[in-house]
């Protein structure tokens, strides 16, 4: 059984209006639906513009704003060097790919808790920070070694793509362009 898209429209007055349960909610019931993984969408009431990413973006505004923000300042200035550069969309990516690799890791380490101590031993929350204060050096350890990798693979790609440019266009005349030689790259 699959269930439909919730449509949650955004009226001028900011409100939030519910189409399933015909009320209107508050940013705190659009986090409660992402907690519980309900598929919805927000729209503008007046020009039916998608506005789903601006209120998810706020979401995580509010969240980074109280308490422990997830996101140093250095990583957020990181970030908007990223917009309108050439490597936006591939950062995009690249990072998307990290978090499913991360919620990857937490369910198999979710399945084997499960496997140890039956279905009533789901890791929540509490458990799961619990869990990572007392695994914290080997947490670090697997993490690390998976953002090294990550960032060997980054790195790779970026190299195949330099290669591939350098490849078009060493056909046409462009002063100091030539493939680098192999003695050249190890420097």
């Amino acid at each position: 059984m699959t269930t439909a898209v919730r449509t949650i429209k955004k009226y001028p007055n900011r409100r939030l209006y519910d189409t399933a349960n015909s009320g209107y909610i508050t940013l705190a019931d659009v986090k409660q639906m992402v907690l519980e993984h309900i598929e919805f969408v927000v729209v503008d009431a007046k020009s039916g513009d998608d506005i789903t990413r601006s209120i998810l973006l706020q979401i995580i505004l509010d969240e980074e704003g109280g308490g422990v923000p997830m996101f140093s300042s250095e990583m957020l200035a990181q970030m908007i060097r990223f917009y309108g550069s050439a490597q936006q969309t591939v950062m995009g990516q690249y990072m998307e790919q990290n978090v499913k690799a991360f919620l990857a890791i937490q369910k198999k380490l979710q399945d084997q808790a499960k496997q140890v101590y039956g279905d009533k031993m789901m890791l929540t929350p509490d458990l799961w920070k619990q869990f990572m204060q007392m695994q914290a050096p080997a947490m670090q350890g697997m993490l690390g070694n998976y953002l090294e990798q990550s960032a060997k693979l980054f790195m790779d790609m970026q190299q195949r793509m330099q290669d591939q440019t350098r490849g078009m266009f060493t056909s046409f005349p462009f002063p100091n362009f030539a493939t680098p030689s192999d003695d050249e790259r190890k420097r």
